[in-house]
């Protein structure tokens, strides 16, 4: 593993490389984040053909991003959680509940986005 208290050019290079493998490990191990990639992939190109104002093609694939941003710390959230252990725990329930709604709101405000600009 890289060094964690590298400095300067090395520590970009290091957190690039940590991002990577966080990458990697969402792709692996959350269904939810490959569907929501799979929804970007199949939505960035529309919002390209059905809009021809930037600032609507931003706020359309930004919002997709935005999803995905959002899986992403639910996932850490969850896997921090599940560090600690599997066995029931109000406080962790709680929190996977919580990071959950973060994500599901998150895909309200893309739908509503989607729909407040294409209708």
């Amino acid at each position: 593993m890289a060094n964690q208290n590298a400095k300067g050019v090395k520590r970009i290079v290091n957190a690039f490389f940590f991002s990577v493998a966080g990458f990697k490990a969402v792709w692996k191990h959350e269904e939810a984040f490959r569907q929501e990639v799979y929804l970007l992939i199949v939505a960035a190109p529309l919002a390209l053909w059905l809009t021809g104002n930037n600032i609507e093609r931003v706020l359309l694939i930004g919002c997709l991003v935005a999803v995905l941003l959002v899986e992403l710390l639910n996932s850490a959230v969850e896997a921090a959680i599940d560090r600690i252990g599997f066995e029931h725990h109000e406080l962790s329930g709680r929190a996977k509940d919580i990071g959950s709604s973060a994500v599901m709101l998150s895909l309200a405000l893309a739908a509503l986005t989607w729909a407040l600009i294409l209708i």
